[in-house]
């Protein structure tokens, strides 16, 4: 027999544990328009930046596995998100679910860091955003054009997500030019380079061809607990459709099979390592799983 799954469910909400996101995505525009009414408080805007991020994990997750039990329910939260997030949510499909989640980091995934050059460092992480924009773009646009002609009532609903999107930053923008930079724009922008950033901090220098060697975990800190386990990539890979709050269960079943220097107990510890003391001496690099490291 086998042993039945409980039912974690609240009401139309599929996982109780997303009220925790429901929160975020509540709390990220009160902070915004409690400043834009009386002005930037730079604890705030600093809280602000980090809910922006977290925004852009609830995207994530959202994609992979919807909030609700209820159609007309998700694609609320679709629209929330394309605001908060300042970019429509569909695109997750094509470029992170379809292209990404398909190939692990492979030849075929477009996004692959190694693709812009097999390193490591701080100016590698800023620069892979832009360069995934450059790819990931007319993957999207091109999957974008071949569900207009097999479904126009979807490719409908994905041009709505694009004007929601665009409305609320000219709405903003009309109202206050330097109020809709500082307060919606720039934390958008913030939130979506961590998103596409992420790629880069759980994947460089990581090897695709190992079985459970193309991503990095970050295992300890504050990263998991605050940002929805996102630190805990090989799990969630290895099971795309499970809740954010089962991924560290999860990681625990694959962490023996992964190789030790893809695992690290702190993000902020990693990347002052690699990113700050690797740029000044040599020991503190990181080297590619991809190719033989020197004895």
């Amino acid at each position: 027999m086998t042993t039945p799954v409980p039912d974690r469910s609240l009401g139309p909400l599929r996982h109780r544990r997303d009220l925790q996101s429901l929160a975020v995505l509540c709390a990220q525009p009160l902070l915004m328009l409690w400043q834009w009414r009386n002005g930037i408080a730079w604890p705030l805007y600093l809280a602000m930046l980090w809910l922006s991020v977290a925004v852009s994990v609830i995207h994530h997750n959202h994609a992979h596995l919807p909030m609700w039990r209820r159609r007309w329910l998700n694609r609320g939260t679709d629209l929330a998100i394309t605001v908060l997030q300042g970019h429509p949510t569909f695109v997750f499909h094509p470029a992170h679910n379809r292209n990404h989640h398909r190939y692990r980091h492979g030849p075929g995934d477009v996004a692959r860091t190694w693709r812009f050059g097999d390193h490591n460092h701080l100016a590698g992480w800023l620069l892979h955003p832009l360069q995934a924009l450059v790819v990931v773009y007319p993957l999207a646009l091109a999957w974008l054009s071949g569900v207009r002609r097999r479904a126009p009532g979807a490719w409908r609903w994905f041009g709505l997500q694009y004007v929601a999107w665009w409305a609320s930053w000219a709405l903003a923008l009309l109202i206050d030019p330097a109020k809709a930079f500082m307060l919606v724009i720039l934390p958008q922008l913030f939130g979506l380079h961590w998103l596409l950033g992420a790629n880069y901090l759980q994947h460089a220098h990581a090897d695709d061809r190992a079985r459970y060697g193309y991503a990095r975990n970050f295992e300890g800190g504050l990263l998991n607990p605050l940002l929805f386990n996102i630190g805990l990539h090989t799990a969630h890979h290895e099971h795309g459709r499970a809740h954010w709050s089962e991924l560290p269960a999860l990681h625990r079943r694959y962490r023996a099979r992964i190789d030790p220097r893809l695992l690290e107990t702190s993000l902020f510890c990693y990347a002052f390592r690699v990113f700050v003391l690797g740029a000044l001496a040599h020991r503190y690099r990181s080297g590619s799983l991809r190719t033989p490291q020197p004895a």
